[in-house]
């Protein structure tokens, strides 16, 4: 679910639900006799490879037996409390329960096929029993109540982790996890950068709105192209030397008063900065060395207060393409 760039600090999150939604408390619940069983609303075709059961209401998961071809089961927005029933699908690759009322990961070891899994927008406590799905690609589990990174030893092809929107304060047992490209940890409680050397094959690490005040231990993951930080209290743009590969950097809504030491990033396309405390031009008139550099937002810093931000900033870095959302003339 990607965000536009006019919501910049917001980023691109591939296929991945934003930390940014919120439910009301209770959200979802309804009268009993407004539940719905899934036989009311399905037609059991046994040649079917695909079912598509999002806002339905459904309470329960059942009478799936008849579907052994099935390949994506989605079953987002619906009111089921516990995953069941799913063990004669053995030829599942998809399987979303987003936004539904289950509190645990379980009954899912039969599914050894299984390619993306998504349970995000939940209540679960816990990663746990998902050990068998040595298949998973992508993992969701986006604003749930998750405080433990555990329990993904055993993830070797996974390439996207989305733990977004939980109450994680620690980068954790993600040693294992050598074919990750993309890894979302925003709107948590984490403190410290660390314990990603191992995962060489990152691209895309989102750290925004968490409680970080440093940028550091990134120097192994050589092949990142996006970096999100925003929402932070990071003061100094540092430790960045081996990121040359770097497209995108968010910093947004920090406490950086220089932009320094990104002049190696040569190809820096994005570089998002706004509302940090940058008051001088001089500093500003680096990113002469960024060639690439299409989009620049330094809105809500003291630099954008000058009646000529926009000009002064088009003639330090005249290829800038778009500056604060509004495109260059």
């Amino acid at each position: 679910m990607s965000a536009s760039e006019e919501q910049h600090d917001q980023q691109p999150r591939a296929d991945s639900p934003t930390v940014d939604e919120e439910r009301p408390p209770g959200a979802g619940e309804v009268a009993e006799h407004e539940i719905v069983k899934m036989e009311d609303v399905i037609t059991i075709d046994p040649e079917t490879t695909e079912v598509d059961l999002n806002h339905g209401r459904i309470g329960k998961i059942e009478n799936l037996e008849p579907l052994t071809k099935l390949e994506r089961l989605y079953l987002r927005w619906n009111l089921i409390k516990k995953i069941e029933n799913l063990d004669h699908l053995t030829s599942l690759l998809e399987l979303e329960l987003y936004d539904n009322q289950i509190t645990e990961l379980e009954n899912l070891d039969n599914l050894v096929n299984l390619e993306m899994l998504d349970v995000s927008f939940n209540r679960l406590h816990q990663i746990k029993n998902l050990s068998a799905l040595t298949n998973l690609r992508k993992l969701f589990l986006c604003a749930n109540r998750i405080s433990l990174i555990e329990n993904l030893d055993h993830f070797s092809s996974l390439t996207m982790l989305e733990l977004g929107d939980n109450k994680i304060r620690k980068i954790e047992n993600l040693d294992n996890l050598s074919s990750l490209t993309h890894l979302y940890l925003g709107k948590n409680k984490i403190t410290k950068i660390e314990n990603l050397d191992k995962l060489v094959k990152l691209e895309c690490l989102s750290l925004q709105c968490n409680r970080l005040t440093k940028i550091e231990n990134l120097d192994q993951l050589v092949n990142l192209t996006e970096l999100y930080l925003s929402e932070n209290g990071i003061e100094t743009i540092e430790n960045l030397d081996q990121n040359k590969q770097l497209e995108t950097l968010d910093l947004a809504k920090n406490r950086v008063k220089r932009i320094e030491n990104i002049e190696h990033l040569e190809m820096l396309e994005e570089f998002w900065m706004n509302d940090n405390g940058v008051s001088e031009w001089t500093c500003v008139d680096k990113l002469a060395s960024n060639k690439k550099l299409a989009t620049v937002y330094l809105e809500r810093n003291p630099v954008a207060s000058d009646v000529n931000y926009r000009r002064k900033l088009k003639l330090a870095v005249p290829w800038l393409q778009k500056i604060d959302a509004t495109l260059c003339r």
